[in-house]
């Protein structure tokens, strides 16, 4: 599961005020709701596009600093994509997730790397520096 940090100044619930909805918009419809390594999450069993094998997407709520959007795809490996004809949708996969996040955060794709890049690196400082 990955977690998404809001644009600067912005927050999950003023970008998406319905999240099922614009989820729902993207991927197809909700097949109800699980708990993903801690979290509420909708669960897509059914994803429109047929790389995804399921799609969960919640909300990870902090007491001291904004929400972030944590978001799971499970996908069918390349091979089995390529053997079913879907070779097309494989593409179309990556603008799907790209164009969700982008709606969701307001953070393009080399915004969310860099931000990503700067957790790793912070989590990477020892204690006692």
């Amino acid at each position: 599961m990955k977690q998404y940090k809001m644009r600067r100044g912005e927050y999950l619930e003023e970008r998406v005020p319905d999240l099922e909805e614009t989820v729902e918009e993207f991927f197809g419809p909700i097949s109800g709701t699980e708990e993903f390594e801690g979290v509420e999450m909708f669960v897509v069993g059914e994803p429109d596009n047929p790389v995804f094998d399921r799609v969960y997407v919640g909300v990870v709520s902090f007491s001291s600093k904004k929400d972030r959007l944590a978001v799971h795809f499970e996908e069918k490996p390349a091979e089995q994509v390529i053997e079913e004809g879907n070779a097309d949708a494989a593409a179309e996969a990556v603008d799907l997730k790209n164009e969700f996040l982008l709606e969701v955060t307001g953070r393009d794709a080399k915004s969310r790397r860099e931000s990503m890049k700067r957790d790793v690196e912070d989590d990477e400082t020892p204690d006692n520096v």
